[in-house]
């Protein structure tokens, strides 16, 4: 009886430790990227990934009050850098990838006239993710700006909480046209989706996506998500973050 007691408590052991699971916080424009990410990284290494997607500011404040995330994937630098110097992480703040501007639309809007098309009188409504919260809707501010639009377009902006929402107005055409990462629209549910256009890069600044591990979990989940960490560096996820539209960090 007691061999088999102990027999259960290892297999119960065993199963638990095989059962692993990491949360891992991502920008929304990771959305599909970081699925496939995490189902190679599951595939070898045996530990679940659950994830949790939003505007990278608000993910920024839910880790600061506790939430239980091990990893933070940002659109930009700063969050993560907002991190690290609060004392929230368990590793410094890694660039995974640069993330690309696009402006969408699926109702016909003539994008051949390139992003100057938000300032026309046809375009009635215009999404962007919100830009306090949202690196994505603040390089789409600094776009319009930058061709001198900024003006006109405002009256004509609904702010949306993430890059998610503004896809869900371009696709329900709730919108005219939207600024969009273009991780998303080469996504394969978005990728006959509409029609859309690459924002000239001098426009606005670089988007530094960067990651890093955090404090909030276990001890054993904060290793398991240093490894989710270096993962994103090997060749296999690399290839993932290029298929979907990211340049690159430059190899050390």
């Amino acid at each position: 009886m007691k061999l088999l007691t102990l027999l259960f408590a290892s297999l119960a052991f065993a199963s638990a430790m095989a059962a692993q699971t990491i949360t891992v916080a991502a920008a929304a424009n990771m959305k599909y990227a970081i699925t496939d990410i995490a189902k190679a990284f599951s595939d070898e290494s045996g530990i679940d990934v659950k994830i949790i997607t939003g505007a990278s500011g608000k993910l920024t404040q839910q880790i600061m009050s506790g939430a239980p995330y091990d990893a933070f994937l940002s659109a930009d630098v700063e969050f993560p850098a907002k991190l690290v110097q609060g004392g929230y992480t368990t590793t410094p703040a890694q660039i995974y990838a640069y993330g690309t501007l696009i402006l969408w639309s699926d109702t016909g809007a003539d994008l051949s006239k390139g992003i100057a098309i938000v300032a026309d009188p046809s375009v009635k409504k215009i999404a962007i993710a919100n830009p306090k919260t949202a690196p994505y809707g603040t390089e789409a501010m600094n776009a319009m700006r930058y061709y001198k639009i900024a003006d006109s377009a405002v009256p004509k902006i609904v702010t949306a909480e993430s890059i998610s929402q503004v896809g869900s107005y371009v696709t329900t055409k709730a919108v005219d046209v939207g600024f969009m990462a273009k991780s998303i629209v080469l996504s394969p549910e978005m990728k006959n989706v509409g029609k859309w256009i690459e924002i000239d890069p001098k426009s606005y600044n670089t988007i530094d996506q960067a990651m890093v591990g955090l404090k909030n979990g276990s001890p054993e989940n904060q290793i398991a998500a240093k490894k989710f960490i270096r993962f994103i560096s090997s060749p296999k996820a690399l290839a993932i973050l290029k298929a979907s539209g990211y340049g690159l960090p430059a190899k050390k």
